[in-house]
């Protein structure tokens, strides 16, 4: 299986609402706060470019506003081609004034998050982590700890939506395993700006990998990568290689930046 990645910013967003379907348009109406409607606005965006790029659909209003995303009962979203359900799974994460869409095949266990590195309590760790990683978080440096707790917790986040439980899960049910004992590779990259979305190295985005593992029932295999402030992780199941990196062209046609990481196949049959 082969998984792709997409991020938009809410400056990526058209001020029309044209590119929505008829059910989106209608629940958009249904949101009130203006932060909550740019955010759900900046996630469908996200979502149907990153789903126009893997089918290789230029990005019109008409194009997206056939590509629906729909919420299923557990909440998790769901693609459809017009009404009828897409060969797709996918997940979406935003934070910050930035989206990102992990795509994989359908009937696969699939879930991304992104996460900031801030301050994070002691009563926070206590909570919602593992004893073993409690015992990681207090063995490392000052200059470690936030970042190491920001990765933990994206982490599980995505495993949580990869098993579209969301935080009706006891989160130390899901421990997170880093692959890489070197913790010099989670301050990643420092680019001047704030997190710019430019500043990623598209080219091949140094993902690392980890493993979540839900007692009893699942070993997810993850992926993670920092850039600025700003963490990304995604898991799956089955187990999958490190995700490529998808974008579009000046001109507006897909196009999949190849990683210099493991590629994976492809996803549909076309």
């Amino acid at each position: 299986m082969e998984v792709r990645w997409l991020e938009q910013s809410l400056a990526d967003v058209s001020e029309q609402d044209d590119w929505l379907g008829p059910r989106e348009r209608s629940h958009l109406e249904t949101l009130r706060f203006p932060k909550r409607r740019a955010d759900w606005r900046l996630g469908r965006w996200t979502a149907k470019h990153a789903v126009a790029c893997d089918l290789n659909l230029p990005p019109t209003a008409e194009r997206l506003a056939y590509i629906e995303i729909r919420s299923a009962a557990s909440g998790a979203p769901e693609v459809f081609l017009g009404n009828h359900p897409a060969n797709l799974t996918i997940s979406i994460s935003h934070r910050a004034g930035i989206a990102a869409c992990a795509v994989g095949e359908s009937g696969a266990m699939l879930g991304c998050d992104l996460e900031i590195v801030e301050p994070r309590s002691d009563a926070f760790v206590s909570d919602y982590f593992t004893a073993e990683e409690q015992e990681v978080v207090r063995q490392a440096c000052p200059a470690d700890r936030f970042t190491l707790i920001a990765l933990i917790w994206s982490a599980k986040e995505s495993a949580l939506k990869a098993l579209h439980a969301g935080l009706r899960i006891d989160t130390r049910s899901l421990s997170v395993v880093l692959d890489d004992p070197n913790m010099a590779v989670i301050h990643g990259f420092q680019p001047a700006a704030r997190d710019d979305l430019a500043a990623i190295p598209h080219s091949s985005p140094l993902w690392r990998t980890l493993r979540v593992n839900y007692i009893p029932q699942h070993i997810f295999q993850g992926w993670w990568f920092r850039c600025a402030d700003r963490i990304r992780t995604g898991v799956s199941l089955p187990p999958t290689p490190r995700p490529t990196w998808s974008s579009f062209s000046q001109r507006g046609q897909p196009e999949t930046l190849t990683s210099m990481e493991p590629s994976f196949g492809t996803i549909l049959d076309k």
